[in-house]
């Protein structure tokens, strides 16, 4: 297991001043945010159209590619791009992957605890269609029942942190009771949940802000109030792609539309603009914002993202999520009551 120390590229400026963070001091926190799991490998692949029609072979421009980030990783980099101190566990192989995973966080500067995984760095092949769309495809193979992120790990990592995000993966699932009993607030991503399905119900009703696709929900109001009603969450976020957003801050408030941000590029590949979203969102409720300001955030880094191709690891800066949210909000594009029983198709 190894923690290397924070080094290379700063992101924009660093904390400092404008960030709304302030210095640490004697021995509170010197993590902003905890990350865990989420770590892994994507070989990308472009196609013609989606679903690929069946056939002996496809010819693939421009070509094929693997590199490291997978939901941890880009939540990571979101974060340390938008100048909160971040910090990255998870389970990682000892193979090529892994040192590819190794790579992304040290070139980029931020740090990572890793913990041995026997079974493998955690892979997928992502077909990609013209229209930015994509399917996923998870090595089963390289997860197993008993894997843990050692209490121990877990624990002084959160001693030193303010906020935890946690992913969607098995282990981490073992970590929510000790990050409770740390004292930290939790976020997590239930990415395209139904809403019923057994796994994520521990992730959704753990976190104190909760992010999920709308694509799968039958009825996303409903499922967004059953969130805030049975669990922790104080902010629940059903995002959806070019519609936007929902945004409910409590069982029996107003469900809220918050409108998508014009993508400042032609837009190339959706990959990664949930974990955009999430990390903006994040940056500006842990500086105070209120939730509708924070869903702003999402939004313009979530259009940002879907602009950069799959292939490179680029998330938006300060400066550009602010100019963003600021014309955004002279638009007059902020939340707004969603209609009765919505139903946004992402």
């Amino acid at each position: 297991m190894s923690s290397p120390s924070d080094s290379g590229p700063a992101p924009d400026s660093g904390p400092g001043p404008d960030s709304g963070l302030g210095p640490v001091s004697g021995p509170g926190p010197d993590i902003d945010v905890l990350v865990l799991g989420g770590a892994g490998v994507d070989t990308i692949v472009y196609v013609s159209e989606l679903p690929l029609p069946y056939a002996d072979s496809h010819m693939i421009q421009p070509g094929i590619e693997t590199r490291a980030g997978q939901t941890g990783d880009f939540v990571a980099l979101g974060l340390h791009r938008l100048g909160l101190r971040t910090h990255h566990l998870d389970l990682i192989g000892a193979d090529p992957e892994g040192d590819l995973v190794r790579a992304f966080h040290r070139d980029h500067g931020i740090p990572l605890t890793e913990v041995l995984q026997p079974a493998g760095t955690k892979r997928a092949v992502n077909l990609v269609g013209p229209d930015g769309r994509r399917l996923s495809l998870y090595d089963a193979t390289r997860a197993r029942d008993d894997d843990r992120l050692p209490p121990r790990t877990v624990k002084a990592l959160a001693a030193r942190s303010r906020h935890a995000h946690v992913s969607l993966t098995q282990p981490c699932a073992h970590t929510l009771p000790l990050l409770r009993e740390a004292g930290l607030t939790i976020s997590t991503d239930l990415h395209d949940w139904d809403g019923s399905a057994a796994y994520h119900q521990p992730f959704a009703l753990a976190a104190d802000v909760v992010f999920l696709s709308t694509t799968a929900l039958d009825d996303p109001e409903r499922t967004l109030r059953d969130i805030a009603a049975r669990g922790r969450a104080s902010v629940v976020v059903g995002t959806a792609g070019a519609a936007g957003a929902l945004l409910l801050t409590g069982p029996d408030e107003e469900l809220l539309h918050v409108p998508a941000a014009t993508p400042p590029a032609p837009v190339v590949d959706s990959n990664g603009a949930g974990d955009a979203f999430a990390a903006a969102f994040l940056h500006a409720w842990l500086t105070g914002e209120d939730p509708a300001t924070c869903a702003l955030h999402g939004t313009v880094a979530g259009a940002f993202a879907c602009t950069v191709p799959a292939t490179r690891a680029e998330a938006i800066g300060r400066d550009a999520l602010h100019a963003g949210v600021a014309r955004l909000g002279s638009a007059d594009g902020g939340p707004r009551p969603a209609p009765g029983h919505v139903r946004i198709e992402g």
